[in-house]
């Protein structure tokens, strides 16, 4: 699991990097918002370590960034700001916790080994389930009120990377870069737009709902929700 620890307090950034690494994780380090961002830009991390107040940025509105890009990647807050308000807004950005300075780092270590279990747990999970569909990513079948419904290796990627991001609007620009990722070949948005058409008329029948278009912004994976 890779973690990236954006902290501009150089003596508490090495003492996370050191103890998280101690505890098998592969870590990185930025001390600033831009060290972070080109960190981002290069790889995809399971969690980053985000400090509210950084030299060059607000740490709110980093995480908001983060999020457009990587959906997926989890966010723990540090700060010592402990209003309360300042806790919602963390997490009405997506933030999966919010720890306030000082804190044991026993107890962070625990919080950090808890939220990546969850997400591992997440990620090895194949297969997505509800009272009308099934589908087996990885061998590749998929059922709709128990009849078998085929779909191509793009739609399986697009129905992966929704179904494994419920809840979250997924922009345009995100979809392509991950569809371009998994596939290791270039995603157009003509492609996109095509796959995504074929997806809703093959699992929209009958009277369920399973993606929204969020106008302006994306789609979002809304699961089976009856017409």
């Amino acid at each position: 699991m890779k973690i990236l620890v954006v902290e501009d307090d150089r003596l508490l950034n090495n003492t996370l990097c050191y103890n998280l690494s101690a505890s098998e994780y592969t870590v990185d380090a930025a001390i600033t918002k831009s060290i972070a961002m080109q960190s981002i830009e290069k790889q995809d991390y399971d969690l980053i370590v985000l400090d509210v107040n950084l030299p060059d940025g607000d740490g709110f509105d980093f995480c908001n960034e983060i999020k457009e890009r990587r959906p997926d990647t989890a966010v723990i807050f540090l700060t010592a700001r402990d209003m309360e308000s300042d806790q919602l807004r963390g997490f009405e950005l997506g933030a999966d916790d919010y720890v306030i300075k000082p804190f044991p780092m026993s107890v962070f270590q625990k919080k950090v080994a808890a939220l990546l279990a969850r997400i591992s747990k997440q990620n090895g999970s194949d297969c997505y389930e509800d009272e009308n569909l099934l589908i087996n990513f990885s061998e590749m079948t998929a059922m709709i009120a128990g009849q078998s419904v085929p779909f191509t290796p793009m739609e399986y990627r697009l129905l992966k990377v929704l179904t494994k991001n419920p809840q979250r609007v997924l922009t345009r620009q995100v979809l392509l870069e991950k569809l371009w990722d998994i596939n290791e070949n270039f995603v157009d948005e003509h492609t996109l737009t095509s796959a995504m058409s074929r997806v809703r008329n093959k699992i929209e029948v009958g009277e369920f709902q399973y993606i929204k278009t969020v106008y302006g912004m994306g789609y979002m994976w809304i699961g089976g929700i009856k017409k």
